[in-house]
C-alpha cells in the first residue's frame, strides 16, 4: 500500500470515531495588531491565505469570522489601563473561530503541526503583534430572546452588525466560579434585555501548548479570566453610550472581579480592503 493509500485510510478511520456535534465547545479568539505600514499586506495575507490554510481548513474548526476596529472604534475602548492591551487601542483586527465540543486536543495537535509547516514554507506574515490570542472552553451562552433565533453555533455565520469583546478577571481562581454565575444568571440577562445585543457567549481561556509558535505569548489569567463576546444587531457606534459604557463599573460593583477590556468591532468584508485606510 502506498503512502497516499495509507493517508486515505487514516482519514476514513478518524472520521468514524469521536464527537462530531454542532455545539461550539471551544473557541480561538485572537486580536492582532499589524505593524505600521503593513496594514494592507497583512490584511491580504490573512484573508487570502491564513484564514483558510491556518484556520478554516483544519479539522473540527466549524466556523470563523473576522472583525475590525477602525480608529474611532479603538478610541471607545476601556479601561485606559488595560491588562490585556497596552495601549488599550492595540489590536485592530479580531478573529473568532468555533471548535467542535470534545475535539480540543485533536484540533490543537493539528494546529501546532500546520503552523510549523506554514512557518517552514514561508507562509507566515511576521510584521504583526499578537495582542490577545487564546484558545478557550465554552462556559455559557445567554440569549436576549431565548434560543428561538440564531443560536451560538450560528453566531459567526449570522450577519451581525458588530461585536464587543469583553475580558473580565476575578480576584483569584476560587472567585471565578462566582463571577461566572453572576454573569450568567443576573448581569447578562439584565443587560441584554431591550439591548441591541442578541446574545453573549462566555469562554474561559486555556493554556497554549509548550510547542506553540514563539511569536505568540503564553496566555495570561488562566483560572481567573473570562472572555465574553457580545453579538450586536446594530453598529456599536450607534449604541455604545447607552448600553456599553458602564460594563466595567457593573463588574466592579459586583465585588466579584473587574473588567480588563471592553472593545467594539465591526465585521470585515471578505475579499476587500475595506476599513484598512481607517485603522490609524
Amino acid at each position: 500500500m502506498s503512502d497516499d493509500d495509507n493517508r486515505s485510510e487514516l482519514y476514513a478511520e478518524l472520521a468514524s470515531v469521536g464527537p462530531y456535534g454542532t455545539h461550539p465547545g471551544h473557541a480561538l479568539i485572537t486580536m492582532v495588531e499589524p505593524h505600521p505600514g503593513h496594514e494592507y499586506a497583512y490584511n491580504r495575507w490573512y484573508e487570502d491565505d491564513h484564514y483558510y490554510a491556518g484556520a478554516m481548513a483544519m479539522p473540527w474548526m466549524s466556523a470563523g469570522r473576522r472583525w475590525v476596529a477602525t480608529r474611532d472604534l479603538q478610541l471607545l475602548r476601556f479601561p485606559e489601563k488595560s491588562a490585556v492591551a497596552q495601549p488599550v487601542t492595540a489590536g485592530c483586527y479580531l478573529s473568532t473561530y468555533w471548535i467542535t465540543d470534545g475535539r480540543y486536543d485533536d484540533h490543537m495537535r493539528w494546529t501546532v503541526a500546520i503552523n510549523k509547516r506554514l512557518n517552514r514554507d514561508g507562509r507566515v506574515y511576521r510584521e504583526r503583534t499578537h495582542v490577545f490570542t487564546a484558545f478557550h472552553d465554552h462556559e455559557a451562552t445567554v440569549y436576549r430572546d431565548g434560543a428561538s433565533g440564531p443560536r451560538d453555533l450560528h453566531a459567526l455565520d449570522h450577519p451581525y452588525a458588530g461585536l464587543v469583546l469583553q475580558v473580565v478577571e476575578a480576584d483569584g481562581p476560587e472567585q471565578r466560579a462566582g463571577l461566572l454565575e453572576w454573569l450568567r444568571s443576573r448581569h447578562l440577562p439584565k443587560r441584554l434585555a431591550g439591548s441591541p445585543a442578541a446574545m453573549v457567549t462566555v469562554f474561559s481561556p486555556t493554556p497554549l501548548p509548550g510547542d506553540r509558535m514563539s511569536y505568540v505569548k503564553q496566555v495570561e489569567g488562566i483560572g481567573t479570566r473570562l472572555t465574553l463576546l457580545w453579538f450586536l444587531q446594530a453598529d456599536p457606534r450607534e449604541c455604545w453610550e447607552a448600553y456599553f459604557t458602564g460594563l466595567d463599573t457593573a463588574v466592579t460593583e459586583s465585588g466579584l472581579g473587574r473588567a480588563e477590556l471592553v472593545a467594539p468591532f465591526i465585521p470585515t468584508v471578505p475579499g476587500t480592503d475595506r476599513y484598512v485606510d481607517q485603522l490609524r
